[in-house]
């Protein structure tokens, strides 16, 4: 019996990937959220950027066909089935943070893509946190006041980073850049952390200790994207991630433990393990507050069998902030996502 393979037209290639396709996304946010129409609304400017999109009833018919059910990341049997039966080359998960109307609106996501085939691998990752008055301006005129204006914005930042790193293909991976402010108020180096070796890395959910919903999967996407950046990790799929705690059955009690780590060792084939736990999350409600981001990381190496890398972050939105809300972060996302580039950056550095 041949392999089932939908019929698609033939198309150019381009950059890394010849065509992509567009998963449903996931909710992180503990409310309702109109995913279908963030969805195609993505898929659109993804579309106007020239990315080749497989057609929607391909995709309906594959998810329905294998019984896909978790559409937030990809195992190594869905990444090959979709490589072979439909031809895609690469496949865009996102998960939604934090969407919210109101007087002042906000959104945070974060988006990567994953390579289809054998061996599932993440290509490009990014995220964005914004909120209405992120740049008032002059008498405010720089305010956005409408959801869907904001959301557009926020989808032209992803779709302009994905072209943007499509096209400088075999050009290397960015370096991290973190205000000072940013950095861990407490914080441990082992020596055995080399500073420049290139490691791959399994990031596991933290351990949710905060009032805000989802907050471990949050934080941990912040890590896949902030190492995902540096050319010292090579990140591995969450996905894969989730499959291997899953196979093991792993039920975290806190953060990740060393016997949780060697189990994950064993399965992923990891040098190291990153894990935590979210304290604080908070993205404030109304035209006025302050976003709250605390958590403690960890990082195990298997060679050695220690903890290689621990510390503690705490950020206020206002931290650093002295006249006219200059330097102001308004969304837990942009606050994390600086914190966690911080780490990034001081892990990197001998």
């Amino acid at each position: 019996m041949g392999v089932y393979r939908e019929k698609q037209e033939p198309v150019p290639a381009g950059g890394s990937v010849a065509s992509l396709v567009v998963f449903p996304f996931e909710n992180l946010t503990g409310s309702a959220v109109p995913l279908k129409a963030l969805r195609e609304s993505l898929s659109e400017e993804l579309r106007q950027r020239g990315f080749h999109l497989i057609d929607e009833d391909v995709l309906d018919r594959f998810i329905a066909r294998h019984r896909v059910r978790y559409t937030a990341g990809i195992d190594e049997q869905t990444a090959r089935a979709l490589k072979d039966e439909t031809g895609v080359e690469g496949v865009l998960l996102t998960s939604v943070e934090l969407y919210s109307g109101g007087v002042v609106p906000r959104i945070a996501l974060t988006s990567r893509l994953v390579s289809t085939g054998d061996v599932p691998e993440i290509m490009w990752v990014d995220g964005v946190g914004l909120a209405g008055d992120d740049h008032p301006g002059i008498l405010g005129l720089g305010i956005i006041k409408d959801l869907g204006a904001l959301v557009r914005k926020a989808f032209g930042m992803l779709g302009k980073s994905l072209a943007s790193r499509m096209a400088r293909q075999g050009r290397g991976k960015e370096s991290a850049k973190a205000e000072r402010k940013f950095r861990p108020k407490i914080a441990y180096r082992s020596a055995d952390l080399e500073g420049e070796r290139k490691y791959t890395v399994a990031i596991a959910p933290f351990f949710n200790r905060s009032q805000r919903k989802n907050a471990g999967d949050v934080l941990a996407l912040q890590f896949v994207r902030a190492l995902g950046r540096l050319g010292n990790f090579e990140v591995i799929e969450p996905g894969l991630v989730r499959q291997a705690f899953l196979g093991v059955r792993i039920i975290m009690d806190e953060g990740v433990s060393l016997s949780d780590a060697n189990a994950l060792f064993a399965v992923l084939d990891a040098d190291l393990v990153l894990g935590g736990e979210v304290l604080d999350y908070q993205d404030y409600q109304g035209p006025n507050g302050t976003a709250k981001v605390n958590f403690m990381v960890q990082l195990i190496e298997r060679e050695s069998q220690r903890v290689v890398w621990s510390s503690e972050s705490y950020n206020w939105g206002s931290d650093g902030v002295f006249f006219f809300d200059v330097g102001q972060v308004n969304t837990a996302h942009a606050m994390a996502a600086r914190m966690a580039d911080s780490i990034g950056g001081m892990l990197v550095r001998r």
